[in-house]
């Protein structure tokens, strides 16, 4: 049956193609990734590297991709910077883009439940 409420299903589709298009590289899904495991106290930039085995410059890179898109915070704790569990709100967010249409042109029986 199709659901009938989904969180944030009014999500730009601006909003939405840049965060998918952030996902677009194996490397960003996986710091990404890491971070959803993490939860909200997040890792610093050294745990991060050494979990997803991007380190440097290309993590830096792939994290200013991922924080441009609204999917991941950085916070800086005195000397580090910690990169905070995924913004779930975010991350949601295109997780109802997806699912709040789900079989709507499809025949009732044939609809999926996402609840």
């Amino acid at each position: 049956m199709k659901q009938d409420t989904c969180i944030l299903t009014t999500l730009p589709i601006e909003t939405a193609a840049s965060a998918f298009a952030a996902l677009g590289s194996e490397q960003r899904l996986a710091v990404l990734r890491t971070l959803v495991r993490a939860g909200p106290e997040g890792l610093s930039m050294g745990a991060l590297g050494t979990r997803t085995g991007v380190t440097g410059s290309t993590l830096t890179h792939h994290l200013k991709i991922l924080t441009a898109a609204g999917l991941v915070n950085q916070e800086r704790q005195g000397r580090s910077i910690i990169c905070s569990g995924a913004d779930m709100t975010a991350v949601q967010a295109l997780t109802g883009y997806l699912l709040s249409e789900c079989c709507a042109d499809c025949a009732p029986e044939k609809a999926h439940d996402h609840g």
